[in-house]
């Protein structure tokens, strides 16, 4: 069994670790594209153009699914790389957490990109799901990249720009960018520097499921057997990036084999 993710960057570590703590038997394939990011400056045409160029490479090694761990991608390259792939591959898209998190009633903030936030995309969600419920957009300038780069002091500087615009009372938030779970902890600090109710909704749990049922397979967390990973880097086979060990899910990843 085999399981692809695709992502410009390091964005997708968090839905890999998923599937990896849900499937450890699991084959791994990740396809980044060091080539062509970022992706969000570009426009919405050469989005599609890199990220299906990222999803055909790793559906040459013919996984079970593939995951577009990207926010970006999802918004505007999904329909494209479906009417490529599918139905021999099922894909499965990345779309902020709102409807979960406007479930409960109470405001919530919603972290993203600033290309994302206030984005006739996003403004749609809300209005379908959290119609009446109080939201907060905050657009986080500079995270994705500091993230992307593991540049700690750069982290920090945006984490406490974002915490500044969002509101005290807020106890829940979504985190709209794949990036941003990989720092939830510093975030936390960040909004909550004594302690204190702080709920996240991320997608990367919720992708790494819907990933395993559309391939079929079972969740079975504790398989001795830990699948193999391998790595693609704007197609070309090769390593896991460095930086990714920075972060506990890329450290999860260790063990990389030779792409073919």
């Amino acid at each position: 069994m085999k399981i692809a993710l695709m992502d410009s960057g390091i964005g997708l570590l968090a839905a890999t670790a998923a599937v990896r703590r849900l499937r450890p038997d699991a084959d791994l394939v990740i396809s980044c594209d060091p080539d062509g990011m970022p992706w969000g400056p570009r426009s919405p045409e050469g989005i599609r153009e890199r990220a299906l160029a990222v999803a055909e490479a790793a559906a040459a090694e013919d996984p079970d699914a593939l995951i577009i761990a990207c926010n970006t991608a999802s918004v505007h390259a999904l329909p494209a790389i479906r009417a490529a792939l599918e139905p021999g591959i099922p894909v499965i898209g990345t779309v902020p957490a709102i409807k979960p998190a406007a479930a409960g009633g109470e405001p919530f903030a919603i972290w993203a990109t600033p290309a994302t936030t206030g984005s006739t995309y996003q403004r749609g969600l809300i209005r379908e799901f959290a119609d009446g419920v109080p939201v907060t957009e905050v657009p986080c300038h500079g995270l994705a990249e500091a993230v992307e780069h593991a540049d700690e002091a750069a982290i920090d500087v945006a984490v406490a720009a974002a915490a500044a615009l969002t509101p005290n009372g807020v106890r829940t938030v979504v985190l709209g960018c794949t990036h941003y779970e990989l720092v939830a902890e510093r975030i936390r600090t960040a909004l909550r520097p004594g302690g204190g109710p702080l709920t996240f909704f991320g997608s990367a749990e919720a992708v790494a499921a819907q990933a395993l049922r559309r391939a079929g397979l079972a969740p079975a967390p504790g398989a001795d057997q830990v699948g193999g990973l391998t790595v693609l880097l704007s197609g070309r086979p090769g390593a896991l990036p460095d930086v990714a060990l920075a972060y506990a899910e890329g450290r999860l990843l260790r063990t990389v084999s030779t792409a073919h």
